[in-house]
């Protein structure tokens, strides 16, 4: 299994993880006196859940799946999927800070970190579009 699906693999699991306890917190506030900034963390659990490790995820498996672009270039542009790898985790990171001070504190800076998140993530997307549509075009 190549490096660069073991990395997209493993850390979609570790968004699990994070996305998993910050919904048993989510819950939790209903049954435990847990503070109230807890609710900021819904948008957070989201987008760790559907971004962090769906995407993630799908994008790990597809990258080792899908199928070969040229034998030199197996997975079509490595340099992409690698700037797909990064935009897209500091993108889910970014969105994980800046969206709970951005509820808590509305101050400029918190939206610009999220609009530089979305962007960021945006171009990850682009990037594994990219990629992909190069290996399963038609032959």
């Amino acid at each position: 299994m190549p490096i660069l699906t073991r990395l997209f693999i493993k850390t979609s699991f570790l968004y699990l993880i994070a996305a998993l306890f910050i919904g048993v917190a989510l819950v939790g506030r209903s049954v435990w006196q847990l503070p109230a900034w807890l609710a900021g963390l819904s948008p957070v659990y989201f987008h760790l859940l559907m971004v962090g490790w769906v995407t993630q995820l799908i994008f790990g498996v597809a990258y080792w799946m899908l199928p070969k672009y040229t034998q030199k270039q197996p997975h079509g542009f490595d340099g992409v999927w690698w700037a797909t790898f990064w935009l897209l985790n500091l993108g889910v990171l970014m969105r994980v800070v800046a969206e709970p001070f951005r509820i808590a504190s509305p101050a400029p800076l918190w939206g610009w970190l999220l609009a530089a998140s979305a962007v960021m993530q945006w171009l990850a997307g682009i990037g594994f579009v990219f990629n992909a549509w190069l290996r399963v075009k038609e032959r």
